[in-house]
């Protein structure tokens, strides 16, 4: 079976690296998809110079051993052990999908990791929001079942009207962690 899948970056990435990546990243170093194309846009952040890429691949998954998260304190407690730079204790999964915390959009990590949250409030304000999924290949064997199919400029327009959603998007998040917090 194949998923299609997308990356947002400055070029196109034909053989991506899967260690370039940060490793305190959600769910740690690897290399960062989406399957939802609109998704992949809001990541989108102009820079003068230079293109916003998509690039679009395919993953073949048979044969791949995959680890599947919903939005639970298993997700969110493989996230705050990442994020905190610990080893990595599913290193044994060569792709990992699940939810985007949204506090990576939204920067609100510091109120939730803060020591003033329960691990109950922490992931009440993790749910909030969208739920948006990310698609991590964590290992070689990942790396070696994906195939870059093409790339795609992202016009100034439409770099422009995904950075309205995600402010947007951004505000009834904030709004939402106002009210859980109040």
């Amino acid at each position: 079976m194949k998923l299609q899948l997308f990356h947002t970056s400055y070029e196109e990435i034909k053989n991506p690296d899967i260690h370039y990546g940060r490793k305190n990243a959600d769910f740690g170093q690897g290399f960062y998809t989406s399957d939802d194309l609109d998704f992949a846009g809001r990541w989108a952040r102009e820079k003068a110079g230079y293109d916003i890429i998509i690039n679009k691949y395919e993953l073949e998954l048979d044969g791949l051993h995959i680890k599947e998260f919903s939005r639970s304190s298993e997700w969110a407690d493989y996230i705050f052990n990442n994020r905190a730079a610990k080893d990595d204790y599913l290193s044994e999964y060569d792709v990992i999908k699940g939810p985007i915390a949204n506090d990576t959009l939204y920067n609100t990590f510091g109120i939730i990791t803060s020591g003033f949250l329960s691990k109950k409030e922490a992931l009440e304000l993790l749910l909030q929001g969208g739920c948006y999924y990310q698609i991590v290949l964590k290992t070689p064997k990942a790396a070696a079942h994906l195939k870059w199919v093409s790339s795609e400029i992202l016009s100034h327009e439409k770099a422009l009207s995904y950075q309205d959603i995600v402010k947007k998007e951004e505000e009834e998040y904030q709004e939402a962690i106002s009210q859980i917090l109040s």
